[in-house]
Formats: C-alpha cells, structure tokens, sequence
C-alpha cells in the first residue's frame, strides 16, 4: 500500500512497531480509508477526542501514508492541506479536536471554500453516549450537530455511528471533495465509536469502483451557439479564472485564444491559469483594473468568462450599470451548485447573454474542437502581441530604501532558470516584472481573505511540490505573517523547504488607506490614518520569530543590494532542503490602486 511519497520525511516522528499491527479497532477503519484513498499527509494539533484515530495513525499505519503533520494552531491545520490543494487539485487531510478545534479552524476553512479546494476534514466528538464521557472535559467537548457551525461552507458532511458508515462517508466525502466544484468536506468521528473493538471481519470496496464524477461539460448546442459567437466577433476578451493545474488544460487555454484571436484577462487572485509574457495576454493579472483593463473590457464586443469570479464586480468597474454593457457575454461555470444564501463569496448577479452550465476546463476543450472545425484550422490571432503594460523597474530610493514592488522585481533579476511556485502574495504586488509562465508558477489568493493563511498554504504547497524540482516561495504581508508564524515550527521539525519574504511595512497598512478613505469623506484629518494601525513601537523582530522555532532567517533589509544577497543565501539553504525566512522592510505603499468603495 505504501506509495513511498513521504520517503524524504523517513527520519521524522516514525514510531518503533512490529511488522504488522492487525486492524481491530473501529479508529483503525477510518486509518484505513485513508490510505485506501492514497491521502499521503493529514494535518493535525493533537487532541483527545480523536486519540483512538490518532493511535490508529500511528500503531497501525506507522505513520505513513498518511503521514501525520505536527501543528501548534488548527489555523495552520487547514492552512496547510489547502495549500497542497492548491498545488495539486488532490484532497489532503486535515483533523480537528471535537469542538474547540474545529472552531479555531473555521476561519481557514472559510477560505478553502472560498478557493474552491478539495480537503477532507476530519473532526471529532462525544463520546455521543453519555455514560462514556469523562467528568467534565467531555462533557464541554461535546457538541450536538458539530457541523452546524461550518455546514454553510462546506459541500458536505457526516457523524457515522458504525463500521459501514464510516466506510460509507469516507468513499462519499471522497467523491464529493473531488468533484467539480470542490469544497471541503467534514467526517465527525464519534469518540465512543472510534475506542470500540472491532468484533466482525471488516470489508473494504475497491475505492476504484467510487470514483469522482467526470467533469461536467456543456450541452452541444451550447458550444455550438458560443463558436458561433467568437467566430463572428471583431474583439473578443477571454477572462480566464479558476482552472485546474494540468499542462494539458493550461496549453488548450492558450491553444483556444490563438485560434479565436481573444485578448486575455486574468486575475491575481486566482492561481495561474494563462501565461503572462503571451502576446495576448493584454493587461497584467490583476484585482482592481487598471485603466488600460477598462478599455480592454470596455471597446470589447463579446466577453466569455471562464469560470472568472466576481465577473460583475469586475465588469462594474467599466459601467455601474452591467446590465447595458453593449458586448455579447459568455458565462461558463458550475459554480452556483455550491451557492446557499449564507455567505456572499457569489458575487454579484452579472449579465449574460448565455449561460453555460460547464466546468471551464471541460468546456474550453469543447469549445477548441467546435471553432476549429468552424475556422478550419485557421487561427483569428495574427501573432503580434498586443501586451499593453511597460515592466516595472526598481523604485528610485531602492539603494536606500525599498518599495514592495521591489521585492516583485527582485525576485524577478534572479530567477533565471530556476522554477519558482509563488504561493502568496502581498498587496504590494504589481504583476508586471513577474511572470507566470506555467500551471504552477503562482497559486493564487487564499479565497476568504482571512489573515494567517500564507505561511501555513506555503508549507502544503511545498509537501505537494518537494520533489518537483521547484522552490516554493511565499511573500506575506508582516500582519499575516505574525498571525501564521508558529506553522514555521511544522516546517523545522518536518523539513519542509521554503522561502518565506515577509513583506514588512509595520503597518496594518490596508486599513490606513481605508480611514484615509473615511476620513475624506467625513472632512476630518487623513494625518491620522496611522493610529491603531501600525506595528511598531516596538518593531517586530520577524527572524527572531523564525529562528526561535528551528528556521534560519536574516534581516531587517533595507536595500536592493542586500536584498539580492539574502535571496541568494535564502535560495540556497532551501535547496539545501530546509526553511529560510528573510524580513524587508519597505515603505508602506501599494503598487495598484487599492478600491476603497462599492463602485
């Protein structure tokens, strides 16, 4: 059963066993499930009401595939196994202790549906029956309907009271995660149930035969009537937004925009879906538009957007009132199968003209074979790049001080050949000196927009990519950083290779543009934008942080020299196999215009 993934971890937390332990315990069949399922890693921060799981992890797997991942913070728990989502498209573990941690870990799983990221989540409870309970702590650590408190985001979940329903709800949690659109899903193990003997032969199904569905694609008179349409346009715009990280998805994207002669748009929220360096890719990736986006948007005469999120936010950006955008719009997506009125991560209600119930991947392969056969072959691009942007250079004080695009530009100057996995980025991110020319160059946003997610998805993300021959780099914001720093502990103890750049204007500078916004508005001093904002007085020590728990750092750097030496070192300890963590201090500034209104 053993898939030799986690071989690189042989030296970490490998306990002294026999060559076989005999399943015989009710936690052992959910252990087994797990591996049957071939979830290599689960996430944990341990806790008594899944200690017969736990047990289970470690006495009767070996703790191997899955191997279990040491936290000290449920947040991170989550964090880390949607970041190796993110990077693979694969669920990966993640347990949570009955109640109180499963609700330190809402704010992560908020943002995992928000990404739309597959993850098994794993809670505990009870024991249900009350004359198992131990005085007190069991008593407070049990929870009626435990799934009531995250049941509005998540796709699905479960409490099996036997054997077969605990069988049942992993192979259906499974199934489900996977399936497009993916979410999480919750599996709440009764304490009770998992300490009971197992007292009968116990059969397992072939988990080959419960397979994720295919993904769902458009009716033909769909595709039909959308080939149509892009032949017929004069000045199409695809918006490219959630996609898989296949090459084979990546390169018919690009394949479908050469041959209906599209401009391109993509989002810095979302993980790379087009490369940017292409001549069709017009505007660099980004959150906000920028005025060159508008014009792109607004002088188009039919819009498809694949799967794009927040469309009408986007398209209100070019005319408050949508609903008379002269272009043609294409909407593909499956996504409102996950909408149910609690949470407003489904936008606003764009126009459009079509439709199309489809995954976006599935649809762009159909939609490629139509419009060829349409265009016989003959593709509507002349090949001359219609890029728009001029590449960002350093800021002019740079020897003296840095902006964050300089840390943007920076890495850019020393990547060379090297293949780099951005896994967060900081607002300071302009998107036009780095490029993503791969499925995997950039992940993407952490979707809910709660702090604490970048170094805990930089740490799945690299679990998924370690042998890849790609290093996996996070640049965070200082206030994210500080509310994540005890997942660099998992990455020293686990020997998970990362370059974390914190990106350190000492400020909550996000919400200084906001009470600047107020304050113009209400007339009243913007000099005070700063107060309860920033984190200074004293400065954080960031690399004291990160050498405290095992991970070598450096800083504060202040300069462009010194930054292009630590990220040299920092390379180079990463190779090596191990963490590295390098703080920048920059000016408090943003790249783009952050919108600070509805409008």
């Amino acid at each position: 059963m053993d898939n030799g993934r986690n071989d690189w971890m042989d030296n970490v937390d490998r306990p002294d066993l026999p060559e076989e332990y005999p399943l015989g315990w009710k936690s052992d069949v959910a252990a087994e499930m797990l591996r049957r399922l071939d979830v290599p890693y689960v996430a944990l921060n341990p806790g008594a009401s899944y200690r017969g799981f736990h047990d289970s992890l470690v006495n009767y797997l070996g703790n191997r595939t899955p191997q279990m991942i040491v936290c000290l913070h449920e947040d991170h728990v989550v964090a880390i196994a949607h970041g190796y989502a993110k990077a693979t498209d694969k669920p990966m573990g993640a347990i949570l202790h009955s109640n109180v941690g499963l609700m330190h870990g809402l704010m992560g799983l908020f943002n995992a549906f928000c990404d739309r990221v597959p993850m098994i989540v794993i809670g505990a409870t009870g024991p249900v029956a009350p004359e198992k309970r131990r005085p007190w702590i069991d008593w407070i650590h049990t929870t009626k309907d435990q799934a009531s408190m995250l049941r509005n985001y998540i796709k699905w979940d479960d409490e099996p009271r036997s054997v077969d329903g605990v069988i049942e709800a992993f192979l259906r949690g499974y199934q489900l995660t996977v399936t497009k659109p993916s979410a999480p899903v919750y599996i709440c193990l009764d304490a009770g149930l998992q300490e009971e003997s197992v007292s009968d032969e116990v059969t397992f199904p072939d988990v080959a035969r419960y397979s994720p569905m295919t993904l769902p694609a458009a009716p033909a008179a769909d595709v039909c009537k959308v080939a149509e349409m892009v032949a017929a346009a004069k000045s199409p715009v695809f918006m490219f937004g959630r996609g898989s990280r296949e090459q084979l998805h990546w390169d018919a994207r690009v394949e479908l925009a050469e041959l209906a002669g599209a401009s391109v748009m993509s989002s810095q929220r979302e993980r790379a879906a087009f490369p940017t360096q292409h001549g069709l890719h017009v505007v660099p990736p980004m959150g906000s538009l920028s005025p060159a986006a508008k014009e792109l948007l607004a002088a188009a005469d039919l819009i498809v957007s694949f799967d794009y999120p927040d469309l009408q936010g986007t398209l209100r950006q070019v005319n408050r009132k949508t609903s008379t955008i002269a272009a043609k719009i294409v909407r593909v997506s499956v996504d409102h199968t996950l909408h149910n009125g609690w949470s407003m991560d489904y936008f606003g209600l764009s126009p459009a003209d079509l439709a199309v119930m489809a995954d976006p991947d599935a649809f762009t392969e159909q939609l490629l074979h139509e419009l060829s056969v349409k265009l016989k072959g003959v593709k509507k691009w002349d090949g001359k790049s219609r890029r728009k942007w001029e590449t960002i250079t350093w800021s002019d004080k740079a020897d003296q001080q840095l902006m964050s695009r300089d840390i943007e530009v920076a890495l850019a100057e020393v990547r060379g050949d090297r293949k780099f996995t951005l896994t967060h980025l900081s607002f300071g991110w302009a998107g036009s000196a780095y490029h993503w020319n791969e499925p995997l160059d950039y992940l993407g946003h952490d979707g809910g927009a709660g702090l604490s997610a970048g170094p805990g998805l930089t740490l799945g993300a690299s679990l998924a990519l370690k042998d890849k021959g790609r290093t996996v780099i996070c640049v965070d914001g200082d206030g994210d950083f500080m509310q994540g720093a005890t997942a660099l502990w998992t990455a020293a103890h686990h020997q998970i290779p990362a370059l974390f750049i914190i990106n350190n204007n000492r400020s909550n500078f996000n919400d200084e543009i906001h009470q600047e916004a107020i304050a113009k508005d209400r007339k009243r001093p913007i000099e005070n934008k700063w107060i309860g904002m920033r984190i200074s007085e004293p400065d954080v020590d960031m690399a004291g942080l990160a050498r405290a728990q095992g991970v070598e750092a450096e800083g504060p750097i202040t300069n462009r020299k010194d930054l292009l030496e630590a990220l040299e070192r920092g390379l180079a300890v990463v190779a090596s196999g191990k963490p590295y963590l390098i703080d920048v201090v920059v000016k408090p500034s943003y790249a783009n215009k952050l919108v600070t209104r509805g409008d």
